[in-house]
């Protein structure tokens, strides 16, 4: 099945709600890693903005002063998240760890 063919208006609307998901995405990952935002705030946010829900668990945690690409995907798996998981498809019980974690300090 192909795609449907798009007009050229359809594919500049779409390009503009990328790249302004994207500017979200960065916002939320700025003022994470300036300590403006907890991870618990993010997860708060992500229940209602789809682009920071689209937001990779791993890609959030390095987002953290401290947190590389090891780190993060150690904590992943220390709390049982899949480390391909993004904040909208975590569990209830998954978010409460996450944040609860990382509210205690994630070293």
């Amino acid at each position: 099945m192909s795609l449907p063919a798009l007009t050229a208006e359809q594919r500049q609307d779409a390009a503009r709600a990328a790249v302004e998901a994207r500017l979200r995405r960065a916002e939320v990952k700025q003022a994470v890693s300036e300590g403006r935002m907890s991870i618990g705030e993010v997860l708060a946010v992500a229940r209602t903005d789809e682009a920071v829900a689209k937001l990779r668990v791993t890609t959030l945690l390095e987002c953290l002063p401290g947190i590389g690409p090891v780190r993060a995907g150690r904590l992943v798996d220390e709390l049982g998240i899949a480390p391909s998981r993004r904040l909208r498809g975590l569990g209830v019980h998954q978010s409460e760890r996450l944040a609860r974690r990382c509210a205690e300090g994630v070293r």
